[in-house]
């Protein structure tokens, strides 16, 4: 079932689906843990603003979105690189969300696969990435997939953990 997936770049006619992809996991996040840092809504204005700083990439199968991307070189703010061990080059992977009606599928984990393919062809050293460390954080979905925690701060009052995967050379 989740070979028929494809990944491509988004293109700014895929912002009005990113945005209702993203707001219906804030809803379903919401619905499930109340409310948090997660509890927002997205616009497809604000989509297009993050394809001017990263770049988003959607996961679909036969034309119907099923998860959407960002990887960046931009650190993300809410992240302090003294937790992570100095590299050349760090890709930021942010804005990962899979559809509530896709999740438990394999999407995100295929999601990753696709981020650290795409994060070596750069060629990166490292990605990194902050969670929610809270019931309806993924910090735990990601260390399944191979990162490690490289440390836990509080940022305005919201329990992050922040997660590293280092490449090794080719």
């Amino acid at each position: 079932m989740t070979r028929s997936i494809t990944f491509a770049e988004a293109s700014p006619g895929d912002a009005e689906g990113i945005a209702a992809l993203q707001t219906a996991v804030a809803r379903d996040l919401t619905a499930r843990y109340g409310r948090g840092h997660w509890s927002h809504e997205t616009t497809a204005k604000g989509v297009l603003f993050g394809m001017t700083r990263a770049k988003v990439y959607v996961a679909k199968r036969r034309g119907r979105l099923l998860a959407s991307f960002s990887l960046s070189k931009r650190k993300p703010w809410a992240i302090d690189t003294s937790y992570f061990a100095p590299c050349k080059l760090a890709v930021y992977l942010t804005a990962m969300a899979v559809s509530p009606t896709a999740q438990n599928a394999g999407i995100g984990s295929l999601c990753v696969e696709e981020a650290i393919r795409r994060a070596r062809a750069w060629p990166a050293d490292a990605i990194r990435l902050d969670a929610y460390d809270t019931a309806g954080g993924a910090g735990g979905f990601y260390v399944k997939c191979g990162f490690r925690e490289v440390g836990k701060v509080i940022y305005r009052k919201t329990p992050l953990v922040y997660l590293e995967m280092r490449f090794d050379p080719l």
